[in-house]
């Protein structure tokens, strides 16, 4: 690029055919290099696609024999091994030419194309906001005029005359914003092509197979290019305010209570006690995506507790179930922990079936099923029970599945291991693609050929498995303590959590991560408020604000989409 170009450049806006001439050195260079890719691809790595492409289709053809296909597989396999080893020979020389149109990219694609096409962007933009300043100047100007000259004819319909003028000045106005914006909006376009041509070239280079640090900065490309502030808000929203919440409390609990609150220990202490409703919020989650809920997450708590609580008891039970008095002291402590486990899930599995089957099967809500299986499991429990607690548990059964090292919390692994246990099974298996497939629509679902029912089933089980998983982790947590009254509330905690963390009423919408956070957010945020000595009162209005404004937030992006 010559020296008076370069001098041009930030002084006026590019013409495409400035713009091209701009971009042409550096296409031709890349194409150069891509030419002599091609042809080292062409009976190697190319050829090797075909092959395997072919092979699998030959496989899926139904009109072929299986001698036919056994002998055109054949065939290809052969062609294959000749295309590998050319491709292995030809590896070393296209990774050079690659790094060669890379080096050359780097050196040049900024400094004599892409800079100089924002400076010229740049310009557009201010001339863009100058001309729409004056056409505002020019609208308001007729304006007055219109408006003196109404004043000065002596009409019966002055008034009408002028609401009119101002009507249709408004709406002047807004169209002049209109134009504006689709101005703007065409700048910003156009500095994303700008962007992106430099990584087309890259794409056919390296057949889409980019390094990480590729991917990373299309990834800010395109977060960049399609920020909006309004639907930042409506998803972020709510977690900046609750993010500001915690930044005053962080301030006020030194000042008022001599304790700070971003310690270590707390941060442990919250991450340990998240731990179990972490549990409970992946299963409740499931539910909601399918547009269902689960109110009797807490009474299944209470059960899953007093059953592990009578079965992992330190000695025999001095309290009955049924009237009768448990003695598992026979049995070694492993023994008894994974049994305590086993009943816990059998009986949180064996209650949410029940809710899944009516829900599936006749299709009750399930707002209706699982409130009956509160009703019927906190009778029966506390029936079973007379209500009393169970005491403690041996020490050495959470010693040896939770224990602390070095002041860390084991506990807190059970969690990830869950996490990413149900982030695989929704992420990478047919059930969880069926899944969000059952939430997002059932009746286009089960047209598809899936079946609403099986998939109703098995959220409902899950759950239950998860719930009696996280009551056997609480039991340990707490050393005991078994109750038919312990969990209530924890219901509302999960699904606040989950409406919180993103998983919408609506159906086939939510991510893992998002329960996480919810369940970190309303651990911490009542962890908190409990250091500064809040009333649990209190404590219930702000979650219940929260959870409201969460589900008001998750209604106006499902209407934004519609």
């Amino acid at each position: 690029m010559s020296e008076q170009m370069q001098n041009e450049m930030p002084n006026k806006i590019l013409s495409t055919e400035d713009e091209q001439q701009l971009l042409q050195p550096i296409t031709d260079y890349v194409d150069g290099i891509q030419n002599k890719i091609d042809a080292l691809r062409k009976d190697g790595a190319n050829q090797v696609l075909a092959l395997r492409r072919h092979m699998q289709q030959v496989k899926e053809d139904k009109n072929n024999t299986k001698a036919e296909k056994e002998e055109k597989i054949a065939s290809d396999k052969k062609e294959l091994e000749k295309a590998l080893v050319i491709e292995a020979q030809n590896k070393d020389e296209i990774s050079n030419l690659i790094k060669q149109a890379e080096d050359y990219l780097d050196a040049h694609y900024e400094s004599d194309y892409y800079e100089p096409v924002l400076a010229s962007l740049e310009i557009e933009k201010a001339e863009a906001v100058k001309r729409y300043e004056a056409h505002l100047v020019e609208l308001e100007k007729e304006h007055e005029e219109n408006l003196k000259e109404i004043e000065i004819e002596n009409t019966d319909q002055k008034t009408q005359e002028i609401k009119d003028e101002n009507y249709v000045y408004k709406n002047r106005l807004f169209d002049a914003k209109l134009m504006h914006k689709s101005e703007l909006q065409g700048i910003k376009d156009h500095r994303h092509e700008a962007f992106v041509t430099k990584y087309h070239m890259i794409d056919l280079l390296r057949m889409s197979k980019f390094t990480f640090s590729q991917s990373q900065k299309q990834k800010w490309e395109l977060y960049r290019y399609s920020f909006n502030t309004k639907d930042f808000l409506l998803k972020n929203g709510l977690y900046i305010v609750i993010i500001l919440i915690f930044i005053a409390l962080s301030i006020l609990a030194p000042a008022l209570k001599n304790t700070p609150l971003l310690t270590w220990n707390n941060i442990l202490n919250i991450l340990q006690q998240a731990s179990p409703r972490i549990f409970l919020a992946l299963g409740v989650a499931g539910l909601i995506l399918l547009t269902g809920t689960d109110l009797s997450i807490g009474r299944i708590v209470g059960m899953g507790m007093v059953a592990s609580t009578v079965i992992m008891h330190r000695g025999i039970n001095t309290g009955g179930v049924f009237g009768h008095i448990f003695d598992f002291t026979n049995l070694p402590l492993v023994g008894r922990a994974f049994l305590a486990l086993l009943v816990g899930i059998i009986l949180s599995a064996f209650f949410t079936s029940i809710a899944g089957f009516f829900t599936a099967k006749f299709k009750i809500h399930p707002f209706i099923s699982t409130m009956s299986n509160m009703l019927i499991i906190f009778g029966l429990n506390t029936y079973a029970t007379k209500g009393v607690s169970f005491g403690g548990i041996e020490q050495a059964i959470p010693e040896m599945f939770i224990p602390k090292i070095n002041r860390f919390p084991t506990i807190i692994l059970w969690a990830v291991a869950a996490v990413i246990i149900i982030s695989f099974v929704w992420n990478k298996t047919r059930f969880g693609k069926y899944l969000y497939a059952v939430g997002g629509n059932s009746e286009a679902a089960a047209v598809s050929g899936i079946s609403v029912f099986a998939v109703t089933m098995g959220a409902f089980i899950l759950a239950g498995v998860l719930y009696g998983f996280g009551s056997w982790l609480e039991c340990m947590r707490m050393v005991g303590s078994g109750s038919a009254a312990y969990g209530q509330g924890w219901d509302m905690d999960a699904i606040a959590a989950c409406v919180v963390g993103g998983i919408s009423f609506t159906g086939g919408i939510g991510k893992i991560s998002g329960v996480v956070v919810g369940v970190l957010i309303f651990t911490a945020l009542t962890y908190s408020l409990t250091v500064l000595g809040i009333d649990t009162n209190l404590q219930f209005v702000l979650q219940g604000i929260i959870i409201i404004s969460a589900v008001t937030l998750d209604s106006l992006k499902y209407v934004q989409k519609k």
